[in-house]
């Protein structure tokens, strides 16, 4: 049978072709949850980045189950996965994944939260601490000493809701702040609102709200709209695009912004970077800024 040597080169090129996609590396990332567009933006960093770089990114959801989580993690052991990217549902809870990483000798950078226990490569985050110390001194430049002030706490387990509330603790202390109250609303904006208007009841002399996420601070401030209590200075945590919109708009006095995305960014560049058989630092930093009127 003769044989058309465009056939042949064409045949050859797409074998070619095809090897070279099988030869991508595929890289993971598990996300706490992206019901949240903190994470969102963090995950559609890392997708730039990770096109940008040559791999194939794959995106798992946790839903903020540990459970799934680790059932994410076990999924990603037997697809050839290179290295793994998590973001953590729980500080504490995330060790058993991270763990099973470290048997299937896959590499594991954190994002955002860390893990408690497990062998981690390397973490990418913001300075939590100094972002809950910097709300915490914004709210005594506009209220000045002794404010009354509620706090809406995240997800407990998390090192950031620990984090940011240890900082924003270090602000209260030196300002001598009266905390009224300080009760999880799991970085939930429907929570946020729920909480707000209970403690409302309990607490309507309340001048100031730090909520440790833009999400619940929203809530709260639909809590106290509707409580007539438009006077209250609300201050948030993350920067996203619904949270600089209301500080624009004069309903969020302030946030302290991440950059989700650069998170997501910069997890990849580490990710590349420990393939490649560099050195990585053990803690990247990311910067933070407030964002008022």
């Amino acid at each position: 049978m003769k044989t058309n040597k465009r056939t042949v080169f064409a045949v050859l090129l797409g074998v070619t072709l095809s090897a070279n996609a099988m030869a991508k590396d595929t890289i993971a990332l598990v996300v706490s949850t992206l019901n949240n567009p903190f994470f969102v933006s963090l995950k559609d960093g890392a997708q730039k980045e990770a096109d940008k770089l040559g791999y194939n990114l794959v995106v798992l959801d946790s839903q903020n189950n540990p459970a799934k989580e680790l059932a994410n993690v076990q999924d990603l052991t037997v697809r050839g996965t290179k290295l793994l990217m998590i973001n953590p549902t729980d500080s504490d809870a995330v060790g058993n994944a991270v763990k099973m990483a470290n048997q299937a000798n896959i590499p594991v950078i954190t994002l955002d939260r860390n893990a408690a226990q497990g062998s981690v490569v390397s973490h990418v985050a913001s300075d939590n601490r100094l972002g809950g110390k910097m709300a915490g001194d914004y709210i005594a430049k506009r209220l000045g000493d002794h404010a009354k002030v509620i706090e809406l706490s995240g997800i407990a387990g998390t090192s950031v809701a620990r984090e940011r509330g240890d900082g924003f603790k270090t602000a209260a202390d030196a300002h001598k702040f009266v905390i009224l109250a300080s009760q999880p609303a799991d970085f939930d904006r429907t929570k946020g609102l729920n909480v707000m208007q209970n403690l409302l009841t309990a607490h309507p002399d309340v001048q100031a709200v730090f909520a440790q996420n833009d999400e619940m601070a929203l809530g709260a401030i639909r809590a106290l709209q509707t409580a007539g209590k438009s006077d209250v200075v609300v201050v948030g945590f993350d920067g996203t695009a619904d949270g600089v919109k209301a500080v624009e708009g004069g309903k969020l006095a302030a946030t302290v912004a991440q950059q989700p995305e650069k998170i997501g960014i910069t997890g990849v560049d580490i990710a590349d970077k420990a393939l490649k058989g560099q050195n990585v630092q053990a803690i990247n930093p990311v910067d933070l800024k407030l964002v008022t009127q």
